[in-house]
């Protein structure tokens, strides 16, 4: 009877595709995947070690899979990922529940004889992702990704089509490209960034949908925004991890950017494509980041009208730049300049949303509300599990991953409401 092994993902999408590989690798030693973890005789956690409150969750996470090699079926508890690249003798010492800490480093032992191909998607066939390198080389001065990861690397270009021809045989209808930086792509192994290329050749297979995610402002080019544009598949949207718009903040970020070239190019791509999506993300309470500076970003806001925005309190990261500069704020003005920017946000978002409201949009059954009056579906507009949705009154039926165009009725302050047509 084959071991039962049980998996928990924490943090973002590229965390995922590394979640998916391993279970294919499991999968194929034929082990039976299970999803409940009530049944797991092995628990596997892939862990976040991005920021402070990734590594909080990382901890409560394994204290509480802990908890079922008392309670339940599990024999061995076994944690990976960020956390454990980072931290891996300090997490010995202080979590002897865990059986096996696995880093980063050693996920080509792992997956020696496996292929991107041969990963299980956890997803469903609604959307997957797809991973084109790995690492990053931008050295932002609050970042600890390089000193996880390592150094951007491009995957092979053949490589990637083949995967997303496997994940294209499997039924996929939103293909959902990633890295750490996109726009990168292919600059380490072909001397210049092949992004938008491979958009162009994923354009060819039967996907519905095709985004991109985690494009840098100063590497987004007129031909990447030509291929978005007059390409029907793919979804006019972009997001632009921009952090802020101060030239003395990004500066000390050691962000590769100005505050004009942000706007420009953000200018630039409404111009070109007037039904765009833009998402963005900000850091406040960076170290020496002044009363002026803040309020320069919190105009910006305002200013530029960002469809989709996150924003993080600033965290000092171990070995990061960062760390070393001063002066670090007080974790109360943290707390408080980044309610200002969600509060200017939500009526950014609210007043967007507002003038959507008789348009016509198309978009994929996801499932349905709990008392059953709405289907919950997302249009181009959205990436999965990151921005709002859209509630559809359940009149006619439908299944997972059907399309259907809609008439937006009603709008939230992040979601829409809508009515079949």
């Amino acid at each position: 009877m084959a071991t039962k092994i049980g998996f928990v993902s924490l943090g973002c999408s590229k965390n995922l595709v590394d979640t998916e590989m391993i279970i294919g690798y499991y999968k194929n030693k034929g082990y039976e995947i299970v999803s409940d973890v009530n049944e797991a005789e092995i628990i596997v956690i892939n862990t976040c070690g991005f920021i402070e409150a990734a590594k909080q969750e990382a901890i409560d996470t394994i204290l509480e899979m802990a908890d079922y090699k008392v309670e339940g079926k599990c024999q061995k508890l076994v944690v990976t990922g960020c956390l454990v690249e980072r931290y891996e003798n300090e997490l010995k010492k202080e979590l002897p529940e865990v059986d096996l800490f696995v880093p980063i480093r050693d996920y080509d032992k792992i997956f020696e004889k496996l292929e991107y191909n041969e990963r299980e998607i956890s997803t469903g066939n609604n959307y997957a992702y797809l991973k084109i390198a790995e690492g990053c080389s931008n050295n932002c001065t609050y970042c600890a990704i390089p000193l996880i990861r390592g150094p951007y690397v491009s995957r092979e270009y053949e490589d990637i089509l083949e995967e997303a021809k496997q994940l294209e045989k499997k039924g996929i209808k939103e293909l959902i490209v990633i890295a750490q930086d996109t726009t990168k792509y292919g600059i380490d192994l072909y001397g210049r960034s092949r992004l938008p290329e491979l958009l162009q050749d994923l354009c060819e297979l039967n996907f519905k949908w095709i985004r991109f995610l985690y494009s840098y402002p100063e590497s987004i080019t007129d031909e990447l925004i030509e291929v978005v544009r007059n390409n029907p598949k793919i979804c006019n949207y972009f997001d632009i991890p921009i952090q802020h718009i101060s030239d003395s903040v990004l500066k000390r970020m050691g962000r590769r950017t100005t505050g004009d070239n942000i706007r420009n190019i953000i200018k630039k791509i409404k111009q070109e494509i007037p039904d765009v999506i833009l998402r963005t993300s900000l850091i406040v309470g960076f170290p020496g980041e002044t009363e002026e500076n803040f309020e320069e970003l919190k105009e910006f806001v305002k200013e530029a009208k960002f469809n989709r925005l996150g924003v993080f309190r600033y965290s000092k990261e171990d070995g990061t730049p960062a760390v070393k500069l001063r002066p670090h704020l007080d974790t109360k003005i943290k707390d408080k300049r980044y309610k200002e920017i969600m509060k200017e946000q939500q009526k950014v978002s609210k007043e967007n949303n507002n003038k959507l409201i008789g348009k016509e949009i198309e978009c994929m059954i996801e499932g349905i509300t709990e008392d059953g009056e709405y289907y919950i579906s997302r249009s181009y507009m959205d990436v999965p599990n990151e921005d709002g949705l859209v509630f559809i009154e359940k009149i006619k039926s439908y299944k997972s991953g059907d399309y259907t165009k809609v008439d937006i009725i009603e709008a939230l302050d992040y979601d829409l409401i809508a009515r079949e047509k």
